[in-house]
């Protein structure tokens, strides 16, 4: 598509695709609070994707290689574990340097699989919309240079608009997630690697470890932790998303994900 399609066409689709992705997100996560069961969230997640494959296939004229069903598992299996262990030696660090403390909460598994499949159904819709949408097509137009970096501020921009947000909570989400998501995503050939970092980032943070996910407080927690200290350490209010720890974290894992691209690949997309 990148080399047949005339420019003002691929903006125009590149636009209505964005367009359709926000809305489509919008609707169902309103669905989704509203329903208030992990049912909902987890048909919402399922949704989002077939509409992303149905809109591929329309747009562009083919089903989204993107979305393997033979690669799931595996993929979707490593995300989990990237995102659950990134966001664990995120709070380890806190806590090493003395600016954490960690109880044990009340909770039940209720709770935990409603929030679990909320943040299914988030992950899907927002790496649909940034990795999917937004860095595939302008790295299949252009290169993956501006893919990486127009998709990470991008990403980080949006969430200026979240309670406590400020420009380095997320200028720190641009380069700690939003360049490390759209690695995962170039590296893999898939969504089901930057979905199940996503997901499980979330979770772990919020609802393991009970701390703030983007600035918006969470409940129902397995972990109660209090942080004090500078807010450049422990992320504030915001959360550790803006802890300098997870900056670090997330730019120096990009960077072994693109050296690994360049010197070898372990994932076989043929």
């Amino acid at each position: 598509m990148k080399r047949k399609v005339a420019l003002w066409k691929w903006l125009l689709l590149f636009v209505a695709a964005i367009v359709l992705s926000i809305i489509g997100y919008g609707l169902l996560m309103a669905l989704a609070e509203l329903g208030g069961i992990a049912l909902m969230n987890v048909i919402g997640a399922i949704v989002l994707l077939l509409l992303y494959a149905l809109a591929v296939r329309l747009l562009e004229r083919h089903w989204p290689a993107d979305l393997p069903m033979r690669r799931l598992p595996a993929h979707l299996f490593l995300g989990l574990l990237t995102g659950a262990l990134f966001m664990t030696a995120v709070v380890a660090l806190i806590w090493a340097v003395g600016c954490c403390s960690i109880e044990r909460a009340v909770t039940s598994w209720q709770e935990q699989l409603a929030a679990v499949s909320l943040f299914l159904c988030v992950a899907v819709g927002e790496e649909i919309m940034f990795r999917g949408v937004l860095f595939r097509w302008i790295d299949e137009r252009w290169n993956t240079t501006a893919a990486l970096v127009v998709s990470a501020l991008l990403f980080g921009l949006m969430h200026i608009f979240n309670t406590g947000a400020t420009w380095w909570s997320s200028l720190a989400i641009a380069v700690e997630a939003g360049l490390l998501l759209a690695v995962a995503y170039k590296w893999s050939g898939t969504l089901w690697l930057p979905i199940g970092i996503h997901w499980a980032w979330n979770y772990v943070q919020g609802h393991v470890f009970g701390l703030a996910v983007s600035g918006e407080s969470v409940e129902d927690t397995w972990l109660s932790t209090s942080v004090s200290g500078p807010d450049l350490l422990t992320g504030g209010d915001f959360g550790a998303e803006a802890s300098v720890f997870s900056v670090v974290l997330g730019l120096a894992l990009s960077i072994l994900i693109l050296w690994k691209m360049k010197h070898n690949t372990i994932f076989d997309n043929r």
